[in-house]
């Protein structure tokens, strides 16, 4: 049997002919440069997210670009973030000639640790700290509460990688109150990135910027227009970041299927939960499985939290990791290593961080794989994974 890592020819059934039918209609229009469709994207995203604003742009790497121009950040600031993450969260820092300052991640959630952003800003207060870029990474939001806390005490601006989690759902307490808000939506910015392989892609790149103020907004609008308005007009210096408005009509069509898809990963990823741990494999310490760390915090129905993890991706802490991915490729079983470095690690950064140690990151990038985990998968499929990786331990 093969299991590719994604199949997006699954995907196509069902909705290629509203999706040839609405690019056409584009194509036909002749509005090839913003337009209705980016608008008409912006405003359903922006909804679904639960703010007021959207901008599109050209890339999930472009939103976090134009929210750090927009912020201002630049040549000798330093910018809090996670080591652990795809290239672009910190590759965006060093374009606008800032610098990653890194807090150490959860080992069970992936993602950005609070305690440890709180001792890297309490570490030196006179260090040139400009924001805060917490990841999502792999479709759970980052611990969120402690963070705005700590941006507060700090009077610092968080922007949200939330790349590969829209739609993921957070518990914010507020009082005695407890709302469950939407990744990209508790920040000064969310940004979004609708690279094929995320839960909600286009057909190409894109992404997005949302943000509850419009002020804030209105100048991504301009960053990502070379500062522009009206035309010929620049007020600041920005960049072309637009979104193709070939990508908004697709992924307006694919938005409509977005809390499916995202219900479907979740039951996927139970079905492996429970396949693993009847496997025996959990209990030897030879796999361990993703912790859904809001699972428990859903409350009663109707309070929201249905999103605690959209799976973007399903990853499993393995042990001979290495010598799995190829056992796995053998067998026609598609996986991946997100990420075999950590973002410290990465020659680029070799001088500035060659003595640095962040031991939660680094055992990550040493330790996980991902699974095939979109929403066609099949149960066969599925119990086909869950032996192979049985077999390999087992042999």
């Amino acid at each position: 049997m093969k299991v590719p890592l994604l199949d997006l020819h699954a995907q196509l059934i069902g909705m290629r002919d509203e999706m040839m039918s609405a690019v056409t209609k584009v194509i036909d229009s002749t509005r090839y440069i913003q337009g209705p469709e980016v608008e008409g994207l912006e405003k359903e995203i922006a909804a679904y997210c639960g703010v007021d604003n959207g901008v599109g742009v050209s890339s999930g790497t472009d939103a976090l670009l134009a929210s750090l121009m927009t912020l201002g950040v630049g040549p000798g600031d330093l910018v809090v973030t996670t080591p652990y993450s795809f290239f672009a969260t910190m590759g965006v820092i060093l374009r606008v000639g800032a610098l990653p300052v890194f807090a150490d991640i959860d080992p069970d959630s992936y993602n950005i640790d609070p305690q440890a952003v709180e001792e890297v800003l309490e570490e030196d207060r006179t260090k040139k700290i400009k924001a805060i870029l917490p990841v999502h990474l792999y479709g759970q939001c980052a611990d969120m509460q402690p963070i705005m806390e700590l941006a507060e005490k700090f009077n610092l601006p968080v922007v949200e990688d939330a790349a590969q989690a829209i739609g993921a759902e957070y518990p914010y307490k507020e009082g005695a109150e407890t709302r469950w808000l939407r990744a990209g939506s508790i920040g000064m910015a969310g940004c979004f990135s609708f690279f094929p392989s995320k839960n909600l892609g286009g057909i190409g790149d894109g992404g997005m910027v949302i943000s509850r103020d419009s002020e804030f907004a209105q100048k991504v609008k301009l960053m990502r227009n070379h500062g522009a308005y009206p035309k010929y007009f620049h007020s600041l210096v920005g960049g072309n970041f637009r979104l193709d408005p070939i990508q908004a009509t697709v992924l307006r069509i694919k938005l409509e299927y977005l809390e499916k898809w995202h219900q479907d990963r979740r039951d996927n990823a139970s079905f492996y939960n429970t396949l693993f741990t009847e496997s025996g494999l959990t209990d030897d310490g030879l796999v361990s499985i993703p912790k859904a760390i809001y699972e428990d915090k859903t409350g009663q129905e109707g309070t929201g939290g249905g999103n605690f993890h959209i799976y973007n991706q399903y990853i499993l802490r393995v042990k001979k990791r290495d010598q799995l991915k190829e056992w796995l490729a053998q067998n026609d079983i598609g996986c991946e290593i997100y990420y075999p470095l950590a973002l410290h690690q990465q020659k680029c950064l070799e001088r500035s961080f060659l003595k640095t140690t962040l031991p939660h990151a680094e055992e990550a990038a040493a330790q996980t794989i991902a699974l095939p985990i979109y929403p066609e998968l099949t149960s066969e499929m599925q119990e086909y994974v869950v032996q192979s990786v049985v077999n390999f331990y087992k042999q």
